[in-house]
């Protein structure tokens, strides 16, 4: 088995290409709405 490789089949580096897609989702929910959310997760509830 490879060392490198957790449980779920993936390596242990793939988190370091999702560091800004909070940033990302929370930027495109600002564009589209004009509200800034600076908290996660962004709710229906927060946008109201």
């Amino acid at each position: 088995m490879d060392e490198g490789v957790n449980p779920a089949g993936v390596r242990r580096l793939g988190e370091l290409g999702n560091v800004g897609t909070n940033a990302a989702v929370a930027n495109a929910v600002y564009h589209a709405t004009g509200r800034r959310v600076r908290r996660l997760p962004i709710r229906l509830s927060d946008l109201l």
